[in-house]
């Protein structure tokens, strides 16, 4: 498949550039610190894999052949490029970046979230930009982490794909809210809310997020034998609040989530009659990026928003 000779060492490429920008064997072989025997060995190879003098005499000492000459940028740049292979990675310099960051988030987070997340990195690398990817059926975010085209991931699954790294970042306690006036609402104390109240009120809930991911409140009733009864899906979690205002739906959340909804809504939140463990979100990311400078600050401001969070 490849017309590369075998054993081909990046050194006698060297010696091929030298030679045809010194044109002469010894000096070749002063710069290399190398017997000019060896050189003269190496120009012979060269000429064989080559199938061109590559050098020959000229009326002042020798000269470059025509196909020599073409051979003289191609091995400037394979030497280059090789060299910058092992080039030290300069240190991330936040305060100096000029990278992309890309994160993806269901919409469900802490209201003040995000945003806390997005102003500690305005703040600490404002040169950076910031792009935002939301969590849906759509978004390939293990290839695109796999391939380098994610940075982060923030969610709450109940178990995170094995391969990624995960680093905790907070917990919600779930309730469950409805439109304060409903007469349901009306007539239950936020305590009083039985189970099969609880499983027989129409709820709304989020529509599927990702292939083959059962949402945590849904995975949670199924394993102890429950089901509520879903009457509304909707893949826009934000809204839903709003929706509840105007229906006899009910949500099931994070407490964090709907306190920022709960001041400006009418709406009645409730203790959940069954016994769910609260949201845990987490940040996860690939290998590839485990030990990368940049990636460990990233993740050290997303841990600070959420430290933020949770003394609040």
């Amino acid at each position: 498949m490849s017309s590369l000779p075998r054993n081909l060492d990046l050194h006698l490429i060297r010696i091929l550039y030298l030679l045809l920008v010194e044109k002469n064997v010894s000096r070749v072989a002063l710069k290399l610190n190398q017997p000019q025997p060896s050189i003269s060995a190496s120009l012979r190879k060269l000429r064989e894999l080559t199938g061109d003098p590559l050098l020959v005499r000229g009326a002042r000492g020798m000269v470059p052949t025509q196909h020599g000459e073409s051979l003289l940028k191609p091995a400037k740049r394979i030497l280059d490029e090789a060299e910058s292979l092992f080039v030290r990675k300069a240190p991330f310099v936040p305060e100096q970046a000029t990278r992309t960051f890309h994160i993806a988030a269901p919409d469900y987070l802490d209201a003040r979230f995000l945003p806390n997340v997005v102003a500690l990195l305005r703040r600490g690398s404002p040169g950076s930009k910031v792009v935002i990817h939301a969590l849906g059926p759509g978004l390939d975010y293990l290839r695109m982490m796999s391939d380098g085209d994610m940075d982060l991931v923030i969610a709450n699954w109940d178990e995170p794909p094995a391969h990624l790294h995960m680093s905790k970042l907070f917990e919600d306690p779930i309730i469950c809210t409805m439109r304060a006036d409903s007469p349901y609402a009306r007539r239950t104390a936020p305590d009083a809310m039985t189970l099969e109240d609880y499983l027989d009120l129409p709820h709304v809930a989020p529509t599927q997020m990702l292939p083959g991911y059962h949402g945590v409140i849904d995975a949670w009733l199924e394993r102890h034998g429950l089901q509520r009864r879903v009457a509304v899906e909707s893949p826009y979690f934000g809204v839903i609040p709003y929706m509840l205002t105007q229906s006899d739906l009910v949500l099931t959340t994070g407490r964090q989530f709907i306190r920022a909804f709960e001041k400006t809504l009418p709406l009645k939140s409730f203790t959940v009659p069954v016994k769910f463990p609260p949201m845990r979100f987490y940040q996860l990311w690939h290998q590839r990026v485990h030990q990368s400078t940049e990636h460990k600050w990233l993740r050290d401001q997303v841990s600070s928003a959420a430290r933020a969070l949770n003394q609040e």
